[in-house]
């Protein structure tokens, strides 16, 4: 006779029912560990992570093409025909002082004009390539920004304040969005050789935690220093790692959270996996012969195979989910589109080194079916004036300028906004540089006023208490 107090065999049945909060705390544990999800379960203090997009995105990463130095509007993409006219006239309208007080008359643009696309949007001679183009840019000829001084405008552009300290667009993006990829960052700097006036805090992650600064890498080899492992094998760099991780978490848990400490813990560990990575990333061989043609890379002038490495790896880049990248100019040895003086030969030399590059990308991202999900936006930090400065240059001109936006949900062939008929003042659709960064969060499926930080007693943003969507550029 059976014993009663036996227990009986658990059944499979049971030992599900029994374990199903298990598999629940695996699956936990193994989104923690994920970038893409454990940051929005953990927030730290201040943090307030999006649970949710606020509205469905059209784009998912971003390409800042960020020509510094300011390119000249009236010489690329914003005609004025008046300045013929009155070329070597005293301006006809009242000024504000200049940058470095020294306007002289007026000066005409060295390149013509024509009309390209279905569109009819007229570009100049200095981007043939790109005006192939034309018809999936959206173009706004009415920027404006408070700043005619290189670094104050620079931080301007990137952060939405005129001083260092605040965090870049990138950086916001990647604290709100999280990151696609686990083997690299999620905000890229390709530096082509010319890091804009104001440093790396261009890049920076400011108040946000450290671990959403940019990451810098030089299109050669090698384009992260110290990306070849010293250990001998992968084991022994692995369990190095794990001794300084174990001592990391140790601190941690006496002092509390502090934000180098976990910055230090995520970077070594994203650094392990970038060896392996970014060796992949930057390796060409498995790019055709057209594609290399198309970026430029075989091109005959130095510059346009640097900018066009830059280029291709962007691309390469958004096809491995990483989130916000942005590309510096190469030095042409003209000081980069700051021309005060040879303003026709500078400006050419910029453009030749651009031009092919960027038209390749955007062309190479439409026909993968890349360029709907990608915003490439191209543009610098303010324009310049239509009359001369040392007789042949022009000075810095903050009050309209121009920049495009193209793919991620833009209206391509389209423009917004005017300047009067020197180029020189918005006059039609006046927008600040907060529009644009409100207009790019949203094309991102995020509303600018909700993406927060908790810092120094009040929730910052990167739009700070302003900014409107320009509702114009979209599709």
């Amino acid at each position: 006779m059976p014993d009663p107090r036996r227990r009986r065999p658990t059944t499979r049945r049971q030992m599900l029912l029994q374990c199903a909060n298990g598999f629940g705390a695996l699956a936990l544990s193994a989104l923690w560990s994920d970038r893409s999800f454990g940051r929005s379960l953990i927030p730290r203090d201040g943090e307030r992570f999006l649970d949710a997009l606020h509205h469905a995105p059209k784009a998912r990463s971003v390409i800042f093409l960020y020509m510094d130095g300011g390119p000249s509007q009236i010489d690329t993409f914003d005609p004025k025909p008046r300045l013929a006219k009155e070329h070597g006239q005293p301006i006809g309208m009242k000024i504000p002082k200049t940058q470095f007080d020294d306007a002289g008359k007026v000066l005409q643009s060295p390149w013509k004009f024509r009309q390209y696309g279905q569109s009819g949007i007229p570009v100049s001679e200095l981007f043939p390539h790109v005006a192939e183009c034309v018809d999936d840019l959206a173009i706004i000829r009415s920027m404006t920004s408070p700043f005619s001084e290189h670094t104050s405008a620079n931080y301007f552009m990137h952060t939405g304040l005129g001083q260092a300290g605040r965090p870049s667009i990138g950086a916001w993006l990647d604290y709100g969005l999280g990151a696609e990829s686990q083997d690299l960052p999620g905000f890229v700097v390709l530096n082509g050789g010319m890091i804009p006036p104001g440093g790396v805090e261009n890049f920076g992650s400011g108040f946000l935690p450290a671990a959403h600064q940019a990451s810098l890498l030089v299109p050669n080899d090698p384009p992260v220093a110290n990306i070849a492992p010293r250990d001998e094998s992968r084991e022994d760099q692995r369990a190095k790692l794990d001794v300084i991780g174990e001592l990391d978490r140790g601190l941690l848990g006496r002092i509390g959270n502090v934000d180098a400490v976990e910055a230090a813990i995520a970077n070594y560990e994203l650094a392990f996996r970038m060896q392996s990575a970014v060796p992949e990333l930057v390796g060409m061989d498995g790019e055709s012969a057209a594609t290399r043609q198309l970026y430029g890379l075989e091109a005959a002038y130095e510059h346009t195979r640097t900018f066009g490495t830059q280029c291709l790896l962007a691309r390469r880049l958004v096809e491995r989910g990483v989130r916000f990248i942005e590309l510096t100019c190469p030095n042409v040895g003209g000081d980069r589109w700051d021309q005060h003086s040879n303003l026709k030969r500078d400006h050419e030399n910029n453009a030749r080194a651009v031009d092919q590059p960027i038209a390749g990308l955007l062309k190479d991202l439409k026909s993968r079916g890349l360029l709907d999900s990608t915003l490439v936006l191209w543009g610098g930090e303010f324009g310049r004036t239509p009359m001369a400065q040392g007789g042949s240059g022009r000075d810095h001109n903050p009050y309209g300028f121009t920049m495009w936006m193209a793919g991620g949900g833009t209206r391509g062939g389209s423009i917004t906004g005017a300047t009067d008929e020197y180029g020189y003042f918005a006059i039609e659709g006046k927008r600040s540089v907060h529009d644009l960064h409100a207009t790019m969060l949203h094309l991102l499926g995020i509303d600018h006023t909700r993406l927060t930080f908790r810092f120094s007693g009040r929730d910052m943003r990167l739009t700070d208490v302003h900014g409107e969507v320009i509702e114009s550029m979209l599709a």
